[in-house]
């Protein structure tokens, strides 16, 4: 019972640990300008503007976005398929 208890309690804490990166990752902000395109990511690999010959574009980021999200939930369906995604890697590498 203690060992469930522990395993709650580092997952918990491996929880908060991903949230606050992901805060930190979302401060991470790159712009990019090139031919009257400019566009804004996220150090999370979030389109946050898209402009186009002095347009803001939404649709094209939203659209971006969820394309993102939806290969992002694919690659890692494939990685839990491989063994149990990060967590089964990262045992092997310390073995």
């Amino acid at each position: 019972m203690f060992d469930k208890l522990k395993q709650l309690n580092e997952l918990r804490k491996m929880r908060s640990q991903a949230m606050g990166l992901q805060k930190e990752l979302d401060q991470i902000i790159e712009t990019y300008e090139n031919r009257g395109v400019k566009v804004k990511v996220t150090g999370s690999q979030k389109v946050d503007y898209i402009e186009i010959d002095g347009e803001e574009r939404s649709d094209i980021k939203d659209a971006i976005n969820e394309a993102m999200k939806r290969v992002q939930k694919e690659a890692a369906k494939k990685m839990l398929e491989m063994g149990g995604g990060l967590s089964g890697l990262l045992g092997k590498m310390g073995q």
